[in-house]
């Protein structure tokens, strides 16, 4: 796995009303986070056709969740930004993955509303998406600012979260199944007869 560097600075983001429509006002994401204004976010599932999870280790330096072992990748969508090319850029960025968008597959919008200790106030809408992965973890280029590594694990780990320590997070226990359902549907579819 080769690390690589960007240059992380304060994104602007489009602002939503409660029930995730459009404002037509733009901020910066650390006011969005302040405020808790409700914003988009892109959530990414990658698997292996052998039933395998990609899971990536936060970066020490994360202001929420340092070091757990989270979601493929995940991000915010930038100000005036379509969601799909949200989705390739932060792929792209974090692990250094080129998707199109049909390997994409949209499984759900999930409203998300948390109030963490240190005064960041989550309010988003996860656009959810899976997608396989085919090439090794070992071709792989992770942001050091974001993903202090990542990890393949068996797809089961999704709904055994209650049982974990640093990996995932029981509270989303529920969200982690659904996502497993969905990962399960598309492997068992593309098994050979």
């Amino acid at each position: 796995m080769k690390f690589v560097s960007y240059y992380i600075m304060d994104e602007l983001i489009d602002i939503l009303t409660s029930e995730g429509k459009a404002t037509g006002k733009s901020a910066l994401k650390s006011e969005a986070h302040q405020h808790g204004w409700f914003h988009a976010t892109v959530h990414i599932w990658l698997f292996t056709a052998d039933s395998k999870i990609v899971l990536q280790k936060r970066a020490l330096t994360k202001k929420v969740f340092p070091g757990l072992w989270d979601i493929s990748v995940a991000g915010h969508v930038g100000a005036g930004e379509e969601i799909l090319t949200a989705v390739k850029r932060e792929v792209f960025e974090e692990i250094g993955l080129q998707l199109i968008d049909t390997d994409l597959t949209k499984i759900a919008t999930r409203k998300h509303q948390v109030s963490h200790k240190n005064g960041i106030i989550d309010n988003e809408f996860h656009q959810v998406f899976i997608a396989e992965l085919k090439i090794p973890l070992t071709e792989l280029s992770l942001q050091e600012e974001e993903v202090d590594d990542i990890g393949l694990y068996d797809v089961a780990i999704l709904k055994q979260t209650k049982n974990l320590h640093n990996v995932l997070l029981p509270e989303f226990h529920d969200y982690y199944c659904k996502v497993y359902d969905e990962i399960y549907k598309k492997i068992q579819h593309t098994l050979p007869e």
